[in-house]
């Protein structure tokens, strides 16, 4: 960190918001880059890491490592993503019958609720990196048009990456926060965040799916949606999904190491208050980078939840922000426009509320 504890000079501040332009533009401007994101995120990540003059051997390892390595286990998001979606390829049949079968016994409705509410909820037990690929999985064989399980993605994406924040098992972020924090005054252990997010995430995942069942359910029928939803995924498929993954997750930890001197340069000219606005840049940003560069004994409680809260919303307003994101978005194929004309406003709305409710309760946080 010392290298870029110093204010940057001129021409990284100018490099790095250009490549900060390129990332929130091209995706949509360029057809060939909103539906091929992992090279493009790949090449400004490289970029920005050579901009900010910080390449190490311990960066590429970090970015290697990372897809397919978590809390020192030798497992990952990449080998998750494969396992399951060969296992998901081998048992296709059962699986969709079960998923289909479960539907319609509790209606499009019920289902939807129960299915945001619980994986959203759940993604701090059995980690996000699970929840995403469950997630991916059953809206792949829903009965339900590519409008409505767009939808249904999205929101539950949203509700995810609230809800994993809740133990350091759930996602790396919350790993981060909490290692960050273990010493005085806060002496953060495994509880911790439940502790301090609890009272907001909890009824802000319920919220969501209430808000799922609404926004989606209202005009949908199991009976009526007659697309349809059987298995073609191939083998080599799902190992060309699972490489695209890797890719993705590698780009955004040279991404977000790229940004550090311009994140870090920024931090000390902003009150928390614009910190949670600012935090929307983990729309396209390595969340748990964020958290590694903010994040601080010396943060006030009320600070440090304004500016985790920030982070959390905001990854649900376009792909790159959370890995549900990215693996949802990859097996649906989802391309960067079709995410953000949901993913933006939704994310929008939810940042107000919360904004709101922070103004009214830290006084008392």
């Amino acid at each position: 960190m010392d290298n870029i504890a110093q204010e940057p000079v001129l021409y990284i501040v100018i490099g790095l918001v250009i490549i900060t332009l390129m990332v929130l533009v091209l995706p949509f401007r360029v057809k060939k880059i909103g539906e091929h994101l992992e090279p493009f995120f790949l090449v400004m990540g490289i970029i920005a890491v050579s901009v900010s003059g910080l390449w190490s051997w311990g960066l590429v390892k970090d970015a290697l490592k990372a897809p397919v390595i978590i809390r020192s286990l030798p497992i990952g998001i990449f080998q998750v993503v494969l396992i399951f979606g060969l296992l998901i390829h081998h048992f296709n049949k059962p699986f969709r019958n079960g998923i289909v079968n479960l539907a319609d016994r509790l209606g499009p409705k019920i289902f939807l609720f129960l299915f945001i509410a619980i994986l959203g909820l759940l993604s701090s037990i059995i980690s996000v990196i699970v929840t995403a690929v469950i997630l991916a999985e059953i809206v792949a064989v829903l009965p339900f048009s590519r409008r409505h399980k767009i939808k249904t993605i999205i929101v539950t994406c949203f509700a995810a990456g609230l809800g994993a924040v809740l133990t350091p098992v759930g996602e790396p972020l919350s790993t981060i926060l909490v290692s960050k924090l273990t010493g005085a005054p806060y002496n953060a252990g495994f509880l911790f965040p439940v502790d301090i997010f609890g009272i907001y995430v909890i009824p802000g995942v319920i919220a969501l799916a209430i808000f799922g069942v609404v926004y989606i359910g209202r005009d949908i029928s199991l009976q009526t949606e007659t697309v349809d939803s059987t298995y073609s995924e191939t083998v080599r498929g799902v190992i060309i999904r699972a490489v695209k993954v890797f890719i993705f997750v590698a780009a955004l930890i040279l991404l977000g190491e790229g940004m550090k001197p311009l994140i870090v340069w920024y931090l000390d000219k902003i009150s928390p208050w614009v910190l949670y606005w600012i935090n929307t840049i983990s729309a396209f940003l390595d969340n748990a980078t964020l958290t590694a560069v903010e994040i601080g004994p010396l943060m006030t409680r009320f600070q440090i939840l304004s500016a985790i809260l920030g982070l959390l919303i905001a990854g649900g307003m376009l792909i790159p922000g959370n890995i549900p994101n990215i693996v949802a978005a990859e097996r649906l194929k989802i391309n960067m426009g079709e995410w953000a004309r949901i993913g933006i406003p939704l994310g929008a709305v939810i940042m107000v509320i919360y904004f709101i409710a922070l103004i009214f309760t830290h006084t008392h946080v």
